[in-house]
């Protein structure tokens, strides 16, 4: 577990020190492109340039410190039905959080910062593409790994989960991403590949950015579905995530014992 919390703690300091390089960087291109001090011209380059800069330091600690090195399992591609099941499921999580996530009213800190993200194709990427596969690089392939190298794989799924919520500070975003960490520790722990871990949550960022792009005033999807098609669709969305992990678990067995 101190494994595990010292990783969390990097990725915090990869945090600040991709803000801390990303603010000078930016206020010097928004002056050469201005020829002022502009300070929303200068946010709008050092949020997506500072997650840049945590991506690829966190990354990089990972790589250096053999977390991502000596175990072929982490690239290797699962099956294709596999990967199907894992869209699948995706999609009908992704409808279930959104419902679960409108009915706790959790105060969401981070909506101007998601927002401003989203102004940006850089931005988009961050959070669409970069962002899912060093996050799963750090928590399913070093974080968890290590906690299913010290605890049964039910007590590391779970703490894997919790860790993944906490470190998204958000309110909003702490106990949806907790259940969604729950699936991806579980994948993870079936097959020992981030393949399908990657693909999971590159969906869930995608659909997350793709609904409020396309209905930037709504709340969630309680808002654009009529009553008569909303609920169905939740019971739709929960059959389809059941049988989708269902058939995960008949096609795939674990491969990463307890130790």
């Amino acid at each position: 577990m101190k494994t595990a919390i010292k990783l969390v703690l990097m990725c915090f300091l990869a945090q600040l020190l991709g803000t801390l390089i990303a603010s000078p960087i930016s206020l010097l291109i928004a002056y050469i492109q201005s020829g002022t001090v502009d300070q929303e011209l200068t946010l709008s380059y050092a949020m997506p340039l500072g997650m840049w800069l945590q991506f690829f330091l966190m990354a990089a600690y990972l790589w250096r410190r053999g977390y991502l090195t000596g175990d072929s399992r982490l690239y290797t591609p699962t099956k294709i039905s596999y990967l199907a099941l894992v869209l699948l499921a995706g999609a009908g999580l992704v409808i279930l959080e959104d419902a679960l996530m409108h009915f706790l009213q959790l105060p969401d800190l981070l909506h101007t910062t998601f927002e401003q993200l989203n102004d940006s194709w850089l931005g988009m990427l961050c959070i669409v593409v970069f962002g899912p596969i060093v996050e799963e690089l750090l928590f399913r392939g070093a974080i968890t790994k290590v906690l299913l190298r010290n605890y049964n794989p039910s007590t590391a799924i779970l703490l894997s989960a919790l860790l993944f919520g906490l470190i998204h500070i958000n309110p909003a975003q702490v106990f949806g991403a907790s259940i969604v960490g729950l699936l991806l520790a579980w994948i993870y722990w079936r097959t020992g590949s981030l393949i399908p871990c990657m693909v999971l949550h590159i969906l869930n960022n995608g659909l997350s950015v793709w609904f409020s792009n396309r209905y930037p005033e709504a709340e969630g999807l309680v808002e654009v579905c009529s009553p008569a098609l909303y609920y169905p669709l939740l019971a739709a969305s929960a059959l389809l995530l059941g049988v989708s992990v269902w058939g995960m678990y008949k096609i795939q067995h674990p491969l990463i014992e307890n130790k």
